[in-house]
């Protein structure tokens, strides 16, 4: 199970479901990574001057970017859900869920980005929320053998869900 603190700090609107899609979506990974705990995600759409704003200011790049994943748990090893077993401060004293982390996306790349690719924006939104819940999870894609396991991995749970390009 998947909660997710919802904001949209944005007057530019998109017909999606941003919260159901990133509720199947993240479920998915969830699932295929075999976490067995309820977990929580903050998710934001901007668009690109907060993005930037926020990308300066963290990552000193002053540009706009696609998704920004701000991780809650320093994973030793990728999805290894028994890092957080015996650590209660991962979990939210209310619910007992665990926190992953932050997820901001720009609206305006979901737009630009499914026209350079040439797919639908409910495709790209589900692909930038994936490739995020795998950054919240521990994985990276610093060197090619990383990028290739990440790309591989986010394709086939969008797959395994019918979002195909």
């Amino acid at each position: 199970m998947l909660e997710i603190d919802f904001s949209i700090e944005t007057d530019k609107k998109l017909d999606l479901d941003f919260i159901n899609i990133a509720k199947v979506v993240g479920e998915k990974i969830l699932d295929i990574e075999k976490c067995s705990y309820h977990c929580q995600i903050s998710l934001s759409i901007v668009d690109n001057n907060i993005i930037r704003d926020v990308n300066r200011e963290y990552r000193q790049i002053d540009r706009e970017t696609d998704v920004l994943s701000f991780p809650a748990i320093d994973f030793p090893c990728e999805s290894d859900f028994s890092y957080v077993s015996d650590k209660e401060y991962l979990f939210d004293m209310e619910s007992n869920y665990l926190y992953l982390g932050d997820i901001m996306i720009s609206i305006d790349k979901i737009v630009s980005q499914s026209e350079e690719y040439g797919h639908s924006i409910l495709r790209e939104y589900a692909f930038l929320v994936a490739h995020s819940m795998y950054h919240l999870l521990g994985f990276d894609h610093i060197d090619e053998e990383d990028a290739k396991r990440m790309e591989d991995k986010q394709k086939n749970a969008l797959e395994q869900l019918g979002i195909s390009r």
